[in-house]
C-alpha cells in the first residue's frame, strides 16, 4: 500500500514510518523540516504543512491512506480532513491521545485529578480533534488512542485492544510502547476493523 504519513519526524511518527516500511509498504514522510527525516528504502519525503490543505492536497493524492501524527494543538482537523477528501484518499488513521478516553461513565481520564495539567492543552485539543472526527459522514477515519504511559519501549507484538474506555493492567497500570502502538495501528490499516471509531490499545 501507498500510505501518506504526516508528522513524520516525532517520536511516535518516525515509529509508524518504520513498522509500515518493515512491512513493505510504499510511505510518503510529510514534514514541514524534511532535513529532519532520515532517508531509507521504502521513504519518500515530502515537504508539507498539515494545516494548509491547498498544498497538502496534493502531496497526499494517490495514497492508499493517510497517518495524522501530528500535535492537536497545532492541528485542526477540519483542514486535514478536507485535504484528505479533495485528494482522493479513502482512510484517514489518527493519532490521538489518552486524555480522551473514559475511566468511568461520563468521565474522561483528562478530567482526574491525577492528570498533569502540562499535558492538558494537547489532551483538551485531542478531545475536539476526536468530537469533529465523529461529526465526519464521508470520509473512513480511525482514532487510535494509546495508554496512559505512552513512552518509546519494546516490540513486543503482545496487547489488549479495547473501544472508548482506558486499558490497564491488574494493578492499575496503563501503559503501552511507541513500538507496540505503531504495530497496532499498522494492523488497523491492513486489516481495518474500528470504520470511523475510536479504539484504544494496551498492556
Amino acid at each position: 500500500m501507498k500510505i501518506a504519513l504526516i508528522g513524520i519526524t516525532g517520536r511516535v511518527g518516525s515509529r509508524v514510518a518504520d513498522e509500515l516500511i518493515k512491512r513493505g509498504h510504499q510511505v510518503t514522510g510529510i514534514a514541514r523540516n524534511p532535513a529532519d527525516v532520515n532517508a531509507q528504502p521504502g521513504l519518500t519525503i515530502q515537504q508539507g504543512d498539515a494545516t494548509d490543505p491547498e498544498t497538502l492536497t496534493p502531496l497526499l493524492t494517490g495514497h492508499d491512506a493517510v497517518v495524522s501524527a501530528t500535535r492537536f494543538v497545532s492541528t485542526d482537523a477540519r483542514p486535514l480532513l478536507a485535504a484528505v477528501k479533495n485528494a482522493g484518499v479513502p482512510r484517514l488513521l489518527v493519532v490521538g491521545g489518552a486524555g480522551s478516553l473514559l475511566v468511568a461513565p461520563g468521565k474522561l481520564l483528562i478530567d482526574t485529578p491525577e492528570f498533569p495539567d502540562a499535558y492538558k492543552p494537547e489532551a483538551r485539543a485531542g478531545v475536539v480533534f476526536l468530537d469533529t472526527l465523529r461529526q465526519e459522514k464521508v470520509l473512513n477515519w480511525t482514532f487510535l488512542s494509546p495508554s496512559a504511559l505512552f513512552e518509546p519501549g519494546e516490540r513486543t507484538g503482545t496487547f489488549r485492544v479495547g473501544d472508548d474506555h482506558l486499558l490497564a493492567d491488574e494493578e492499575g497500570k496503563s501503559w503501552i510502547s511507541m513500538e507496540d502502538y505503531a504495530i497496532a495501528l499498522a494492523d488497523e490499516i491492513e486489516t481495518p476493523k474500528h470504520s470511523r471509531r475510536r479504539f484504544t490499545v494496551g498492556y
